[in-house]
């Protein structure tokens, strides 16, 4: 039996749906369990802020999707309660949905994950660390807004992303749940083609048929931006050193591991503006 947290959010539930198709035996965590009824699965409490569900949570698992929770400065204690969880129930093997390069990388949403992996590792249960790199999703209203505007505005100067679907990266989720030899491997997920921000633009402009520029800003200047956007002013410090972190090159590898574990190349990111032209 497999258990997958987090079953409700956006990548979960492409997991779930990939593992019924496969005819595994699956079960749902979910801090709501009413909005996962409609999964079609076995359903049970999971939150990872009430760590008293856990254990029932994952009781019986053979293997448990651990997906990162989406609150920064809250991921360690939560997926440490899920992974002792883990432990008392003995489960065989634990898969963990992390950042790239999470124990050697400058992201600066990398240190939860770190510390994460480094507590799957102390708990001595086989694991499987895939390591996320950005979604095709993550751009949506962007591609939207330079539609509209005519332009991208960012800070990432020639910085690369190698992003992919969403949907590529649940297959990866379903090939490691459900294939051999996969524990304690590390894989670094991510695109097969790795673009700039000015090639972005230029891709939306040739799909959308009108002029699309980027306009590259200090990391400052890029804040301001996005506060005169209305953006918090502690979120808006939290993408521009994302943007910073873009430029630097942490986003930009393209190892190849996510097409290997879908036995696919991934989707690549014209994919995603067709798909948002289309809406």
């Amino acid at each position: 039996m497999i258990v997958v947290t987090g079953a409700t959010g956006q990548l979960g539930r492409l997991v779930v749906a990939g593992l019924v198709e496969q005819g595994v035996s699956v079960v749902a965590g979910a801090r709501n369990t009413a909005a996962a009824a409609d999964l079609g699965v076995d359903v049970r409490l999971a939150d990872y802020d009430r760590p008293e569900t856990l254990d029932d949570a994952v009781r019986g698992a053979d293997k448990v999707l651990l997906i990162s929770g989406s609150e920064p400065g809250k991921r360690v204690p939560q997926h440490t309660a899920v992974v002792d969880a883990a432990k008392r129930a003995g489960v065989r093997h634990l898969v963990y949905t992390s950042a790239p390069f999470a124990d050697t990388t400058e992201l600066v949403l990398a240190p939860e994950h770190k510390a994460t992996e480094e507590a799957i590792r102390a708990a001595g249960i086989p694991f499987t660390f895939l390591r996320n790199g950005w979604y095709h999703e993550n751009y949506l209203d962007t591609i939207r807004t330079a539609v509209e505007t005519g332009e991208i505005v960012g800070a990432a100067g020639d910085g690369r992303v190698a992003s992919a679907a969403r949907a590529d990266f649940a297959a990866a989720a379903v090939a490691v749940l459900t294939g051999d030899g996969h524990e304690n491997a590390i894989y670094e997920l991510t695109g097969d083609t790795a673009w700039s921000f000015p090639e972005f633009a230029a891709e939306i402009g040739d799909v959308a048929g009108k002029p699309v520029t980027y306009r590259d800003l200090s990391p400052a200047a890029f804040q301001q931006h996005l506060v005169e956007l209305g953006t918090p002013v502690e979120v808006a410090g939290f993408v521009a050193a994302l943007e910073q972190n873009i430029a630097a090159g942490t986003l930009g590898h393209t190892p190849g591991d996510l097409a290997k574990l879908i036995g696919r190349p991934a989707t690549p990111v014209r994919a995603a503006i067709n798909q948002v032209l289309a809406g």
